[in-house]
């Protein structure tokens, strides 16, 4: 079988390497970018010694600052006015999952007479856009170097999974030390997730070699250092591994693909706007447990890339022992359920039809190990309120 392979055309990381940009636009001719980030970030020291930066090498960069958490098809628009306004010549995504995902949706509809709806999976999108650099400031999305946005439709609060090499950033500066100030539960969310993607990654039915090798060593890295900088968020050697394993992990998903968890992660947080990262860290021991009979071998591979089995058992119990461990993780990270993070159980019951519904419809379930039902998809809800 053949592996088609999509990475960034160039990718920078370890400490200080976000001060490399204006060395980066130069080299591909770019002097007028629009920066993309949110309102907090927009804020922060770090941003202003960026723009300085750039200033002094000749660079006026605009500046967009209402990114927005589980970016709308509302907010999208504010930023592709905002493209359209000036005459920028590529796109910069600072920030989290959210503000990259919001620049690769601007840089995309800035030259289009088009709506983000008709980019939905399955429609795969690989036309060329403006270019776009991502920085990432957390270590869990890998959007810095996937193939991938999600956007939430604002009239039916859909998100919408939207993918092709369209949406791949041309440059990833990757810098640990723009994680260090991560606060302790935005460093657990985003750990998860980056941990998901990894384990999904490997089992999903579109893995290859490739993506076997970095996956497995993220889901490595990332389960050994996870709990450390929760506890610690100022160790600096955890907070390099978890941004260099959540690197990886992206890399790995966006040549495989994400399954079970992300299909039915992205529902919750587009109806009840859950966190992402949170909300993958509620599915996951049940989604692992659920898949485990279909894939043992690669789930029981999984358990020893962690640490959590050795070779001595067999394949069975290293799998089982994976599904304890992740509990264990989840217990260990103050994970909510739904009822902790205040969703009413009436109106949670209620939108699980539609939940399941949208979750099989965006395809990743498909690539699970064991691929679920809608009726499956909605036992899975219903037990995650248990």
């Amino acid at each position: 079988m053949t592996a088609s392979i999509a990475l960034p055309r160039v990718l920078k990381i370890g400490r200080g390497c976000s001060a490399e940009l204006p060395n980066v636009l130069q080299s591909f001719n770019l002097k007028r970018p629009l920066i993309i980030t949110d309102s907090f970030l927009g804020e922060q020291p770090f941003l202003a010694q960026i723009q300085d930066g750039l200033r002094s090498r000749g660079i006026e960069a605009g500046l967009f600052t209402r990114a927005q958490p589980d970016p709308t098809t509302d907010s999208v628009e504010q930023g592709v006015g905002v493209l359209r306004s000036g005459v920028f010549d590529c796109v910069i995504g600072i920030g989290g999952g959210s503000p990259m995902d919001t620049a690769k949706a601007v840089a995309l509809l800035g030259g289009r007479d088009a709506s983000m709806r008709d980019f939905k999976a399955p429609v795969v999108t690989d036309t060329p856009t403006l270019p776009l650099i991502a920085i990432p400031t957390t270590s869990g999305s890998g959007s810095e170097c996937t193939r991938f946005t999600v956007i939430t439709d604002s009239t039916t609060d859909e998100k919408m999974l939207c993918s092709g090499l369209a949406f791949l950033p041309t440059v990833a500066l990757v810098d640990y030390e723009l994680t260090m100030d991560m606060p302790r539960r935005l460093t657990a969310d985003t750990g998860v997730d980056a941990l998901v993607h990894a384990v999904e990654a490997f089992v999903s039915k579109c893995a290859s070699p490739f993506t076997d090798a970095l996956a497995l060593t993220a889901m490595g890295t990332l389960f050994r250092n996870l709990r450390v900088v929760y506890e610690d968020p100022k160790d600096e050697s955890a907070r390099a591994a978890m941004m260099l394993g959540a690197t990886q992990a992206g890399i790995a998903f966006s040549n495989s693909s994400v399954a079970l968890v992300h299909g039915m992660s992205r529902p919750i947080g587009g109806h009840f706007h859950i966190a992402h990262g949170l909300s993958n860290a509620m599915l996951m021991p049940a989604v692992t447990a659920f898949s485990l009979d279909a894939a043992t071998e690669r789930y029981a591979r999984c358990a020893r890339a962690m640490g959590v089995a050795t070779d001595s058992v067999s394949d069975e119990a290293a799998a089982q022992q994976m599904v304890d461990a992740l509990v264990v993780l989840n217990e260990d990270l103050d994970v909510p359920g739904p009822r902790e993070c205040g969703i009413p159980e009436d109106k949670w019951r209620d939108r699980i039809p539609v939940m399941a519904r949208q979750a099989k419809e965006s395809g990743s379930p498909d690539n699970n190990p064991r691929v679920p039902t809608v009726n499956e998809i909605e036992a899975l809800f219903h037990a995650l309120w248990s």
